[in-house]
C-alpha cells in the first residue's frame, strides 16, 4: 500500500517509492537523503501537527507537513504482514 508521509501515524513505518513536487522542494528533500529506496519512520509530530521528526538514513529530520505530502512510500498492509507472520 503507499500513502504519503503526512498521513502516517507515530511509530509507522515505510520505504520512499518516489519523491513528487518541483524544483527547489525535490531537489531539497533529495539532498537531505529522502531517496527512492530508503526506509523512513515517523518518529514524533510537533502538539499542532507541523513538522514532523522522522528517522531515515540514521538520523534524526525535521520535515514541514508541505515537504512531508511529497513523500510518497511504500507501508506493509497490516492485515498482509500479520498472516505472513503465522
Amino acid at each position: 500500500m503507499q500513502k504519503t508521509l503526512d498521513k502516517f501515524a507515530i511509530g509507522e513505518q515505510g520505504v520512499v517509492c518516489r519523491v513528487a513536487g518541483e524544483g527547489k522542494i525535490k531537489r531539497r528533500l533529495f539532498d537531505m537523503g529522502i531517496t527512492p529506496g530508503a526506509e523512513v519512520l515517523l518518529r514524533k509530530r510537533a502538539p499542532l501537527g507541523d513538522p514532523l521528526e522522522i528517522t531515515v538514513r540514521s538520523y534524526e529530520l525535521s520535515l514541514r507537513i508541505t515537504e512531508a505530502q511529497c513523500v510518497v512510500l511504500n507501508v506493509a498492509d497490516e492485515t498482509t504482514a500479520g498472516e505472513a507472520a503465522k
